[in-house]
């Protein structure tokens, strides 16, 4: 007598490997945008405390300078004081109440609302951001000027990768001399290029109307627009230390009442243009961002607003950038932990480089200030891929190299699930009790093999003889390869009668499509 035949699971292994090879629900991925930080905190409650009041204390004894007359007019209006020495200074009950009128939750839109950036809490994105002037091409070790063209590839790359979440402008296109062109083929580019949320600058106030009236056209309208604003301004309103930048602020506030939203910018570079201790640095990061909250707030309450503490670092030896550097690392984070105290959303640079290559040096650097800035919940990472040579050099293979690394940090961002599925004792039981003694094809470890763990799509975790039979693969060879394919493919995201009104209507220059 032989047994009835067994009933097969499901359409057998291969349908197993289909179903997990398929996508996985936003809500089941690994990781993902917008998840919560905030465990990792280098600051004390009371070292927080501290450098707030010594914040207060500098708005109120030292204050700000060289506001425009239109700042001048709407700080005063708001209860700031003029001083004989022309500064500005800001009486702590007023930043107290502007503060408490700061809108505490912003939505950043993508132009596909799949890609909205909820900035509430502590909740986490990567994205690029700089004005690299220079390409580094990763073939011969060489910088060349950046392009527009180079922008809009960016753009595009960015587009298809799964972990970077916003684009923020990363270089600026040298082939442009006249600054309205600039400004407007950026956001154009940028737009062309990739429907995330996109953060831009203005030369100066006189391009602001012009760059809206072409961001109308693009969204259908100014209404359109206004309701979801998927280009914010990124805007250094402040030369450190504690200057007002002027035509920054006049730019400011003419993108303030035309509802969209800005990033207040402080880039103080300790032992420079900041004070070289780290906390002071911080001290005096956190004290001009309370002024531009204190301005943005006069001009409308509740104006969507991110504060931008970006303190960088000097190697103390030389006065060189050492953005990769273990204190860039510690202010990013710390940066975080005071947004998170004003409730405020937040942003500042990790993810840079100080290395001219995609090497093991940038690997560390890139590594450590995310990792510590995810943990940290911070609600915008900038500069977060493909940042080299302390910010002088984009390289489009290190974007592709940064994907995966992102994927890595928002894993460590997620942490660890301890519930009763995952610590509960029944799998053990059965496997070590008669069981086959190991886990491998268990029930519980294919069932979470995809929401459990991520896998790179770049870094090589061959044994040494597959890799060798593989011909050894280099990793920025694959990348280069990752690079060629995604600019092989018409990747535009305009539809052409959207495009052609643009290019009639806006001085637009030619993009090639397919690289």
């Amino acid at each position: 007598m032989t047994d009835a035949p067994r009933k097969r699971r499901g359409g057998g292994r291969a349908a197993r490997v289909a179903l997990r090879a398929a996508p996985l629900a936003e809500e089941l991925r690994p990781v993902r945008a917008g998840m919560t930080g905030g465990v990792y905190k280098p600051l004390s409650d009371s070292d927080i405390q501290r450098i707030h009041e010594a914040a207060l204390n500098a708005l109120e004894q030292i204050g700000m300078v060289n506001a425009p007359d239109s700042g001048v007019e709407i700080l005063t209006g708001a209860g700031c004081t003029l001083g004989d020495d022309g500064r500005i200074r800001f009486p702590r009950a007023l930043v107290m109440d502007m503060l408490a009128k700061a809108a505490k939750s912003v939505t950043l839109p993508g132009r596909d609302p799949k890609h909205d950036l909820d900035l509430s809490d502590s909740r986490v994105h990567f994205g690029t951001a700089g004005a690299a002037i220079s390409i580094v091409d990763t073939q011969d070790g060489s910088y060349r000027d950046s392009t527009l063209q180079d922008l809009y590839d960016a753009a595009r790359i960015v587009e298809q990768l799964e972990h970077v979440h916003f684009f923020q402008r990363p270089l600026v296109a040298r082939d442009i001399t006249d600054n309205l062109a600039l400004d407007m083929n950026t956001i154009y580019a940028s737009c062309a290029g990739t429907t995330k949320h996109i953060g831009t600058s203005f030369v100066g106030p006189q391009n602001v109307q012009p760059c809206l009236e072409l961001l109308y056209e693009i969204a259908g309208g100014e209404a359109a627009y206004r309701a979801r604003p998927f280009v914010s301004n990124t805007n250094c309103f402040v030369v450190p230390p504690l200057t007002f930048a002027e035509e920054s602020c006049q730019v400011m506030e003419l993108c303030v009442r035309a509802g969209m939203p800005v990033l207040l910018l402080s880039a103080g570079q300790a032992g420079a243009t900041a004070p070289a201790p780290i906390a002071s640095a911080i001290v005096q990061a956190v004290a001009e961002c309370l002024a531009g909250v204190v301005y943005v707030n006069a001009i409308q309450p509740g104006a969507p607003a991110i504060i931008g503490t970006w303190p960088f670092v000097s190697d103390l030896r030389t006065g060189a950038m050492s953005s990769g550097s273990g204190e860039q690392a510690l202010l990013s984070a710390a940066s975080a932990q005071m947004h998170h105290f004003y409730g405020l959303p937040g942003g500042a640079a990790a993810g840079m480089s100080d290395s001219k290559m995609p090497d093991m040096q940038a690997g560390w650097e890139q590594a450590i200030s995310n990792v510590m800035a995810g943990l940290s919940g911070l609600n915008m990472v900038y500069e977060a891929v493909g940042m080299h040579a302390s910010l002088l050099g984009l390289s489009h293979e290190s974007l592709v190299l940064g994907n995966d690394l992102l994927g890595q940090v928002q894993r460590c961002v997620r942490g660890i699930d301890v519930n009763e599925d995952t610590v509960g004792l029944d799998v053990m039981k059965a496997v070590c009790l008669g069981g086959p003694g190991h886990y491998l094809g268990h029930e519980q470890t294919l069932g979470i093999m995809q929401t459990e763990y991520i896998y790179p799509d770049m870094a090589d975790r061959q044994s040494p003889g597959e890799w060798d039979l593989a011909g050894r693969p280099n990793l920025v060879e694959k990348a280069r390869a990752k690079v060629s394919e995604i600019l092989g493919r018409d990747g535009h995201q305009f539809p052409a009668e959207l495009d052609q009104k643009l290019h009639d209507n806006f001085n637009i220059l030619p993009l090639q499509r397919q690289v």
